[in-house]
């Protein structure tokens, strides 16, 4: 169960970082504005904004990584807050922003939360 706990926290940090590049570096190029929907020019509006989004998946990969690294019980209790984080911020942009979060974010940070508590 531990190792079923581990991977899925990684992907989930992976998926932050893939996000977090997007946002930060590719968002006025294809992928970024394939992600995002917006033409050239409101994707260039944009861009200040989405850097500042995709700070925040890193800071959130960030903390999953520190947590998959750091011994226990500092890296389970890592994980753990930084899962929640990932549920939260997933289920306001569902709200707020995009349905579709929900199930990119939310869901799988959720799963994996429910992973590392069951793994405790």
């Amino acid at each position: 169960m531990n190792t079923a706990a581990h991977i899925l926290v990684a992907l989930v940090a992976a998926f932050h970082v893939y996000v977090m590049v997007l946002e930060m570096f590719l968002w006025e190029r294809g992928p970024g504005r394939s992600l995002s929907g917006f033409d050239a020019e409101m994707a260039r509006a944009t861009a200040p904004l989405a850097a500042n989004q995709g700070l925040y998946n890193g800071f959130l990969a960030a903390g999953l990584i520190w947590g998959l690294i750091a011994d226990d019980p500092t890296g389970y209790h890592a994980q753990i807050f930084f899962l929640c984080c990932v549920v939260v911020a997933g289920v306001y942009g569902a709200a707020t922003a995009n349905r579709r979060i929900l199930f990119a974010q939310a869901l799988p940070g959720a799963l994996a939360l429910a992973v590392v508590l069951a793994a405790g």
